[in-house]
């Protein structure tokens, strides 16, 4: 019987459910994707517009984050961030190239061989010296794939005979002659671009290119002054 009992009560514990209590389940963190933020709307297409790029224009104009020529001014603010919108970069990265020499916007040299890189016209894109350094034919061009037909294309050849002939050599405090390396790579990105991808540059004129100019007119200016005398 004891035998018998105990078996029972083994069936008693086999025949006992289980109670399994539920686990915690963490709760899941669902996070949302990025949605990339929409261009804002131009600036010159309604007086809403205008007033609410100003108003970032002003505050951006009180940091000492953005260079010290756009500091304390928020109309120059407001235009750098028009013009970022419209070319899909940051107003940082505008402020931080875009410059105003002589009361015209220039982009720096640096700039400009960025922008010709970003273009999705072309890849693989590269200044190519030739010549011997130091010489009038040490000059530069610049070198890109165009991707539609896999083309190379070549830009205008710039080297230090064009820049004595032109004026740029040899004026007062030229970088021609102290970093010649960099300006020829700098005027040479300057040609390709106005060549092959203007639209890059918003019709702006690059490093250099107002000074030089300025340059050219006084010179020009000087020689009709004396040839007025002869003339006289």
């Amino acid at each position: 019987m004891a035998n018998e009992q105990i078996s029972l009560e083994e069936a008693n514990v086999v025949q006992t459910p289980v109670v399994v209590e539920p686990t915690e389940v963490a709760p899941v963190e669902v996070i949302p994707q990025e949605i990339a933020p929409a261009a804002m709307p131009s600036a010159y297409t309604s007086l809403a517009n205008f007033t609410e790029v100003y108003k970032i224009g002003k505050e951006m104009s009180k940091t000492q984050l953005v260079p010290q020529s756009y500091q304390n001014k928020p109309m120059d603010c407001a235009i750098a961030i028009d013009i970022a919108n419209r070319m899909g970069l940051s107003p940082l990265t505008v402020m931080q190239n875009l410059w105003v020499v002589r009361g015209i916007p220039s982009w720096s040299g640096q700039a400009c061989m960025s922008l010709i890189i970003a273009s999705k016209r072309y890849k693989s894109v590269k200044p190519v010296y030739v010549g011997k350094e130091g010489s009038d034919d040490w000059g530069c061009y610049i070198s890109a794939i165009d991707v539609s037909s896999g083309e190379e294309v070549k830009g205008t050849l710039v080297n230090i005979s064009m820049a004595k002939k032109e004026g740029w050599y040899g004026k007062a405090g030229s970088k021609w002659q102290t970093m010649p390396q960099q300006m020829l790579a700098y005027r040479a990105a300057a040609f390709f671009a106005r060549v092959y991808c203007p639209s890059e540059l918003m019709g702006f004129r690059v490093e250099g290119e107002v000074d030089d100019i300025s340059a050219n007119k006084e010179v020009s200016k000087a020689v009709d002054v004396m040839a007025g005398k002869k003339n006289g």
